[in-house]
């Protein structure tokens, strides 16, 4: 057993509130973590010690032997942010059809990926992995759906395991291949029965439900326009069977809205509907094109969602109504996507683009009439973002136990220091400084009560190494040696 107290903070964001009714800020603030643990967090006056032990109000006082302290002076303290959605092994191939949408980039990439190794996605993982904890990412979500050569699930698992990360896996599938009027080439896919047995062994060996777990998995079967409606059906039945959550791509173009018209008679929530995928077990990757009243029954239903800016713009794929669907009660959290389509890893950075791309949807907000007619905004603040990528995005996921910044909660939270030229003139208002000001990365993260970035390192690998033998696969990759 020991304790950790973080003390002198400049300020500290709690997040236990709503996302329209935020509990406010606490200032010179300290925070005691036992082992893993939140279990203090108040004032930085209410500590003392005395006789050598650490006094809080309300607790044994502590002997020194079991406690360590923290200055934070000059910080700001927020939960971790989580990310929702991602496809680490894409950090191989960024930069790649740099003006194509969804489905043409698709085609252009598929035969690259088929390069993949084992290795390939372990360093890619390692490598993705190290920008979202250094942008401010303490639990991420992972969408691998393609498996080429010997490359499996456990091998960004492990990665997760080596770098400290607290990490969703989604097996992911294809099995629709253009020779069966789905996008992906044939040699992309593989055989159903196969990708079930793999699910069963992904859940069986690393899926693990406890409080603070570190290592969850969900099935996450791509997309209607890469796999079967008896996939997804089987897919949705198997997870229940095992009380894990489903995830796949939904809504996010328009052409997706075309061959599910086409293929099933249905837009893509009927669709999803049809074959089971409704539910609080369930979350989408994008949701861009859903109508008022899709949002309506995904509220209904507590669907969520995994917001996107970023990618949504490269592929310029549109403008989800996040506003509508806080308001109708989807769950809404934060996702990178693919490290080929965003082209980047900063979650921190993807929360100030969520807030900036939803003040630009106002003028076509009007096709959503209740909301224009009430003369509502789509826009979003700082904190509702910042919300979205912990609150919400912790309830995407289906967890309880972080994303706030208090009592029984998982010590992962990060610190940004807010002595540096960016936040210049902003400290009034702190936590909307690291938004509206130019994102930067953070200076100090724990995961699980274990620091991984000290000084703005991180500590847990050779970063450079890493990114060494990274970059030496992605070139092979690309050049086809």
């Amino acid at each position: 057993m020991s304790y950790q107290l973080l003390t002198h903070i400049h300020t500290l964001v709690p997040m236990t509130g709503g996302y329209n009714n935020p509990v406010p800020s606490l200032y010179n603030a300290a925070i005691l973590i036992k082992d893993n643990v939140i279990v203090w967090v108040g004032n930085n006056d209410q500590w003392h010690i005395a006789n050598d032990n650490l006094i809080l109000p309300d607790h044994a006082p502590i002997p020194n032997t079991l406690f360590s302290i923290l200055n934070l002076k000059g910080h700001i303290v927020l939960p971790g942010l989580i990310n929702t959605h991602h496809h680490l092994y894409q950090t191989l191939t960024r930069c790649i059809a740099q003006d194509n949408g969804l489905f043409n980039w698709l085609k252009t990439l598929y035969p690259i990926w088929l390069r993949l190794t084992g290795e390939a996605i372990h360093t890619s993982a390692l490598t993705g992995m190290a920008e979202l904890m250094l942008s401010g990412c303490t639990t991420a979500s992972d969408h691998l759906y393609i498996y080429p050569n010997d490359a499996k699930i456990d091998d960004e698992i492990r990665a997760a395991g080596e770098i400290g990360l607290r990490f969703h896996a989604t097996r992911g599938s294809m099995s629709l291949g253009e020779s069966k009027g789905g996008l992906p080439p044939d040699k992309a896919t593989e055989d159903e029965h196969f990708i079930i047995k793999e699910s069963i062994r992904a859940i069986e060996t690393y899926h693990d439900a406890s409080r603070f777990a570190m290592q969850r998995v969900a099935l996450a079967p791509c997309s209607p326009f890469s796999v079967t409606t008896d996939l997804m059906r089987e897919s949705a039945d198997l997870a229940r069977s095992y009380k894990v959550m489903l995830h796949t791509h939904l809504a996010e173009t328009r052409d997706e809205d075309e061959f599910c018209l086409s293929q099933f008679g249905k837009r893509p929530l009927d669709y999803a509907e049809s074959v089971g995928w409704v539910g609080s077990d369930v979350w989408y990757a994008h949701g861009v094109h859903f109508n008022k009243a899709d949002i309506q029954r995904m509220g209904a239903c507590s669907c969520g969602v995994a917001h996107c800016p970023s990618s949504n713009m490269r592929l310029a794929s549109g403008i989800a109504p996040i506003r509508l669907m806080l308001q109708a009660g989807v769950r809404v959290g934060l996702g990178v996507d693919g490290s080929a389509s965003n082209d980047g890893n900063h979650l921190l950075a993807e929360a100030r683009q969520a807030m900036l791309l939803q003040r630009v949807m106002d003028d076509s907000f009007a096709m959503y009439d209740s909301v224009a007619q009430a003369g509502q905004r789509s826009a979003i603040s700082a904190y509702e973002a910042l919300w979205i990528a912990t609150r919400g995005s912790a309830s995407v996921l289906g967890r309880d136990d972080v994303g706030q910044l208090a009592p029984g909660f998982a010590a992962d939270l990060i610190a940004i220091n807010l002595n540096r030229v960016e936040y210049a003139g902003a400290l009034h208002d702190p936590l909307a400084a690291i938004l509206f000001c130019a994102p930067r990365g953070v200076d100090f993260s724990m995961i699980n009560g274990r620091t991984v970035i000290k000084e703005g390192q991180l500590t847990t690998l050779d970063l450079g190494q890493v990114i060494e033998r990274h970059n030496h696969i992605s070139l092979k990759m690309i050049h086809g040696e």
